[in-house]
């Protein structure tokens, strides 16, 4: 479908060369099919460059679709299963991160974290939003202490250990002295951020 190899491409490209680096004639070349096709299909650069934003974020909440689909209500939940639920959830992001699938996904979004434009905001709104909305439901049943603003930044700052995976993956290679994760290191690492987030969820509450 040229459609979807357009967005492919274009999610790469983008990624690598940002919104300016990157040449609808060289997009349109590489997925085999006219420019026309971007005017077609997106009406020019910029509303591919926004549809992008939109393919990434219905990508992550597909990826974490199974995740979130057997969670139960946070409100339901006693801090010990609240625990649980949490550590399910940043397992999936974990196993995201890892997966060699979202790294084009991940240039684009780290070139929008870095300089955000509108495609920031669909990001935000499609998918980035509603996650650290459900997760920071589930983290009050954790810490019914901390402040709304505060379970948000506890939530971000959790989930920030599964991105350095991707965003800081030459660094975690350089560390481990592989040139890519084996099942072993997944699952090491796996392990790893379990029993880390296991550790700051259950920290001793502040008096």
């Amino acid at each position: 479908m040229v459609q979807q190899r357009l967005l492919d491409v274009a999610i790469d490209q983008f990624g690598r060369l940002g919104f300016e680096g990157a040449s609808t004639r060289d997009i349109a070349g590489a997925a085999e099919t006219a420019m026309s096709s971007i005017t077609y299909h997106f009406g020019g650069k910029e509303g591919l460059y926004l549809a992008c934003a939109d393919f990434i974020a219905e990508q992550i909440v597909k990826r974490l679709d199974p995740v979130f689909a057997d969670l139960c209500d946070p409100s339901a939940l006693d801090r010990d299963q609240a625990i649980e639920q949490m550590l399910r959830i940043v397992d999936g992001f974990c196993g995201m991160m890892i997966d060699q699938a979202s790294a084009p996904w991940a240039r684009f979004i780290v070139r929008e974290q870095q300089a955000p434009t509108e495609a920031f905001e669909r990001l935000w709104r499609g998918a980035m939003g509603p996650v650290l909305d459900s997760c920071s439901a589930v983290l009050a049943r954790i810490r019914p202490d901390m402040p709304p603003r505060e379970l948000r930044a506890m939530c971000m700052l959790v989930f920030g250990q599964t991105m350095v995976l991707r965003a800081g993956r030459a660094s975690v290679f350089k560390a481990l002295e592989v040139d890519e994760f084996s099942a072993q290191d997944a699952a090491m690492l796996r392990a790893l951020l379990r029993r880390n987030t296991f550790a700051i969820l259950t920290a001793e509450m502040e008096p």
